[in-house]
């Protein structure tokens, strides 16, 4: 006899997390229900399941929105970043994410990781960059920053 349970976590060769598979009354009882991985999938734990779901998708869709309107924030303005400069408008040293995260948060009031930045956070000259900033999965907002002598 085969019964319909709901897993807890990813059972390799059965299935997924949050996934209700059909399983022997035996392999259920002995295996899952004994070390936990599985609830039975009665009208109660469906309905916990198909809520949990739903909060997760709100969740996911503020986080959306949130993102979208930090990038259309980033880039509808620029930053500044003023540093000392050798001959040929050279700087010393470098510009990375710390200081472009720093100025976005001072001048832009907007808190972003420098983990997020892309490769071209490395600014090593006088004038306009562009870098690009990960918000969430898909959404990347591209910010200028202007670096300018001392």
């Amino acid at each position: 006899m085969k019964v319909k349970v709901i897993l807890k976590e990813n059972i390799k060769g059965v299935g997924k997390k949050d996934e209700i598979i059909e399983v022997k009354d035996g392999y259920a009882n002995n295996f899952l229900f004994a070390q936990n991985k599985a609830v039975p999938a009665t009208p109660e734990n469906i309905n916990k399941l198909e809520n949990k779901k739903n909060k997760i998708s709100k969740n996911i869709e503020k986080e959306v929105t949130h993102a979208n309107e930090l990038k259309e924030k980033l880039e509808n303005n620029s930053i500044v970043l003023k540093v000392k400069v050798g001959k040929d408008g050279k700087v010393f040293g470098s510009l990375g994410a710390k200081e472009i995260e720093e100025a976005v948060k001072e001048q832009l009031n907007i808190q972003i990781d420098k983990k997020k930045m892309g490769n071209d956070a490395r600014l090593k000259s006088i004038g306009q960059h562009k870098v690009e900033v990960k918000l969430y999965a898909e959404i990347k907002a591209i910010l200028t920053v202007n670096v300018v002598s001392l």
